[in-house]
């Protein structure tokens, strides 16, 4: 199965703000942020696969996240500068720790 991931040009505002409206997702982007390397199966490791693969799948189709098939495992990788280049600015106001002004 081929990965399909938008252009930066496609990013629309509200899929990225509803993918980084769920919880989950958002401490996904949050660690991936900080630097973590993520794949698919530490990330979330104690949610089912299928649900854990609802959440990759709204985060790579909105453009937040760009996965790569290395072998059996997919890894993860935020797609920053394609974000910012789209939406500056938004991503570091929206996974700021509760609390830090910017």
């Amino acid at each position: 199965m081929q990965l399909i991931h938008p252009d930066p040009e496609d990013f629309a505002l509200t899929d990225v703000l509803s993918a980084l409206g769920n919880p989950i997702r958002l401490e996904v982007v949050r660690r991936l942020n900080q630097g973590e390397h993520l794949n698919c199966t530490t990330a979330l490791p104690h949610m089912p696969q299928s649900t854990a693969s609802h959440h990759w799948r709204v985060l790579r189709e909105s453009g937040l996240l760009q996965q790569t098939r290395e072998g059996r495992v997919i890894t993860m990788t935020l797609r920053k500068a394609d974000i910012d280049k789209r939406f500056p600015g938004l991503l570091d106001a929206v996974v700021a720790p509760k609390g830090q002004a910017l």
